[in-house]
């Protein structure tokens, strides 16, 4: 399917009339065992419809009940981004009609969020730190899913009819919205982007959710206005709702700066809507017009109480709080002393947390990056996983270099080993004895080999009696081939050396 695209100018253009303004709104499930408001499990992967009952249905007499763990959350997510916790809020009723949202309403905070007016220093490509304000951030519950069958968009718009699955109706969210965004200019689209790669971050260290967009464990609403060049007063916004890769946001962004800009020079009027994205072109198109918050008819929800967290569990888990992603990456930078620039390679890699495992497991810092970095992220690509996802843990990763400093492997050799683990051969020990990988020392057993390259290659050994000891290089080559890599090469080449009378 090709989509059409709407009438753009170049983005340097758009720079050059306008400054633009985002608002990031990012809705992150939490990793609880249970929903929001009742005991219904929250697992992946059940059967439709199979993980509800009266009170995430909306049945009538059905009463909910606040998730202390959802709550606690919360907490550790507005004090990680700096905010004020509030001593006393309330749950609001938001209502509209849609199918996945079974109650007709959606439970959340209005006018009284648990987190406000709070911070995220993001870091660019480049090392430049950006100020990322933090308007909110509220508690509520995530809708059920649709799916739409029959039409050739996947959306509502042409299907013939649609199944709805009320397994996630209730599962608890946190929605954390930024303050207007101003001042990015033509780094707008990439401080989208570093603000939710590094909200993720967060997330995952605060170990409250597992954050993954492809999953839709963490989602972006992208809002996006214009305003002329000295102007004060923000532009017509538009909002590119539940946009699920880091890629996608910073494409989001980057369209809606070209079609805004295309809009107003062309005299027209930007429509507050809300649009969806679309990967093959990474275009956006209209979905439906935005409401205001009066048109949610918020009022307070009059079945469950206040929240009203103590001021010294509040501290107990700011005490509780993790490095930060940004100061962690910094120190980690430093100790295995690697530049900004490989440092942000790690970090879209995903390679942090495995790399510091496999240190921790008794790996020098550079091999564990070496391995996670190379053959591990090279596996990774190929078979479509993130590297946390692949059968290999860092200790055996751990294993496989000590075996190559002990001189038991080289690095040929560990990769074969590397190899038969994540196909499931057993630890790197099991894969070494299953398929004779040591590397071969022993000089009775390499002499033998040493003799038939010297034979084979007369020139060459004339060349390395003659004082060219480089050449030796071409009959260890015919040595490692011989054994099939597994020869000590740096012994090979004393052997060859010694037999020749030349000295190394």
């Amino acid at each position: 399917m090709v989509t059409v695209t709407d009438d753009l100018v170049s983005y340097e253009d758009a720079l050059a009339s306008y400054d633009p303004v985002m608002g990031l709104e990012v809705h992150v499930e939490l990793g609880t065992a249970t929903k929001m408001f009742c005991g219904c499990s929250t697992a992946l992967g059940a059967e439709p419809n199979s993980q509800t009952c009266p009170t995430c249905l909306g049945l009538p007499g059905a009463l909910p009940v606040v998730n202390a763990t959802g709550v606690e959350s919360a907490i550790k997510i507005g004090l990680a981004l700096h905010c004020e916790i509030a001593e006393w809020c309330r749950f609001a009723r938001k209502n509209y009609f849609y199918p996945d949202m079974p109650k007709n309403f959606q439970t959340s905070q209005y006018d009284e969020p648990i987190a406000f007016n709070g911070y995220l220093d993001v870091q660019l490509e480049d090392g430049e730190v950006f100020r990322v304000e933090i308007e909110r951030a509220h508690m509520e519950e995530d809708t059920g899913k649709s799916t739409h069958v029959g039409g050739a968009t996947g959306r509502i718009h042409g299907a013939s009819h649609s199944l709805l699955d009320y397994n996630r109706a209730g599962i608890p969210l946190i929605e954390i919205v930024t303050k207007p965004i101003v001042g990015a200019g033509e780094r707008a689209p990439e401080v989208a982007r570093a603000y939710v790669a590094e909200l993720r971050e967060l997330i995952r260290a605060l170990g409250v959710s597992e954050a993954r967009m492809e999953m839709g464990q963490m989602r972006c609403d992208v809002n996006l206005s214009l305003m002329p060049k000295g102007a004060e007063k923000f532009g017509t916004r538009s909002e590119t709702k539940n946009v699920n890769s880091l890629r996608s946001v910073e494409r989001a962004a980057r369209f809606e700066i070209q079609r805004h800009a295309a809009v107003l020079s062309s005299g027209g009027t930007i429509v507050q809507e809300t649009r969806h994205f679309h990967e093959d072109t990474g275009s956006t198109t209209s979905g439906r017009v935005k409401e205001e918050a009066e048109d949610y008819r918020y009022f307070p929800e009059p079945d469950l109480v206040p929240v009203a967290p103590s001021r010294e569990w509040v501290e107990e888990l700011r005490a509780s709080l993790p490095e930060p992603p940004l100061a962690r990456r910094n120190r980690l930078r430093e100790e295995w002393g690697v530049t900004a620039h490989d440092m942000q390679s790690i970090l879209n890699a995903g390679a942090i947390d495995p790399i510091v495992a496999t240190i921790e497991a008794g790996a020098p810092a550079d091999q564990a990056r070496k391995w996670w970095m190379g053959e591990l992220a090279r596996n990774a690509n190929e078979t479509g996983r993130a590297l946390d996802e692949l059968p290999i843990t860092p200790a055996q990763v751990a294993r496989v270099t000590e075996l190559v400093a002990s001189g038991d492997l080289n690095d040929k050799l560990a990769r074969q080993v590397i190899e038969g683990v994540l196909a499931g051969e057993g630890t790197p020990d099991e894969v070494v004895d299953k398929r004779g990988l040591k590397v071969v020392s022993d000089d009775s057993a390499l002499g033998a080999a040493v003799d038939e390259a010297i034979a084979g290659n007369p020139g060459v050994a004339d060349k390395i009696r003659g004082g060219k000891v480089a050449a030796a290089g071409a009959l260890v080559g015919a040595v490692m081939k011989a054994t099939r890599g597994q020869a000590d090469a740096a012994r090979v080449k004393e052997l060859i050396l010694e037999k020749l009378g030349v000295e190394g």
